[in-house]
Formats: structure tokens, sequence, C-alpha cells
């Protein structure tokens, strides 16, 4: 390991997990069906084109959260500025982790992310569906 290293992926994940709200797939399942539930999917959108995706998810990379969440961002999505709460998840609950802790560190708030990502969602029997990317005209 590099000297410069000090801290893994390992102690971040555990950092976060311990910082921010993990749901489980089934009560994740439920929650969704609340109006004030946004769940955010920030898998790469090829990930998502492969395995499916979650009903009304909305997407956001994991590069542009940052970007997308700051209402002073060129880039900010206003559905970041919804009084709602917003449920993080990835592939397999990792990277929703650290997702949901930037999320909060920046002041989004209520945050969770789903312990087990969007595999523990569909092995729940969550709804789910297959996406295609908009062809190019």
């Amino acid at each position: 390991m590099p000297q410069n290293i000090t801290r893994g992926i390992k102690a971040l994940i555990d950092e976060a997990n311990a910082e921010i709200e993990t749901l489980n797939a089934k009560d994740a399942i439920e929650i969704s069906k609340n109006g004030d539930v946004v769940i955010v999917d920030i898998r790469d959108p090829r990930e998502i084109e492969r395995d499916g995706r979650i009903p009304g998810a909305f997407a956001c990379t994991r590069g542009m959260l940052e970007f997308w969440i700051d209402p002073q961002s060129p880039y900010a999505k206003p559905i970041f500025q919804e009084d709602k709460k917003f449920v993080f998840h990835c592939a397999g609950g990792l990277r929703s982790a650290l997702a949901a802790k930037t999320a909060k560190d920046m002041g989004l708030k209520p945050v969770a992310h789903i312990a087990g990502g969007y595999a523990a969602w569909r092995d729940a029997g969550g709804p789910t569906e297959q996406w295609e990317p908009k062809k190019k005209a």
C-alpha cells in the first residue's frame, strides 16, 4: 500500500454506514411507495442498461452527485431541492453508502441507502424494469 494512503475504502464505508440510515430492501420497497421519497440510482448507465432499474428512480451517476446536489452549481438538478427523503442505491450497497454520506455532508436530508443495493431490492421482490438508452436521432 502506498505510504500516503492512511485510510482504505473499508474504513470509509464503515464511517459512512455509521453516520447514515441504512434500509434493508423490504423497508426500502415499502417506503418507496410514499410520494415523499426519491430513490436515487447512482449506478453507471451501462449497469442500468444491463441489469434493469427501479421504476421511477432518479438516475444520477456517482461522478455527478455533488454537482447535481449543490444548488449553486451550474449542473444543479431541481429534484435535489425538493423536500423529500433521498434513498440512494448502487449495485451492492457500497457506493451508495458513500454517496448518501456525501449527500448528508453537503446538507441534503433526510438521506438513507439500501443495504445490498439493487441486487437486494430485486431479490426481495421489489419492482424492476428494463431500461434502454434513448436512440440518437
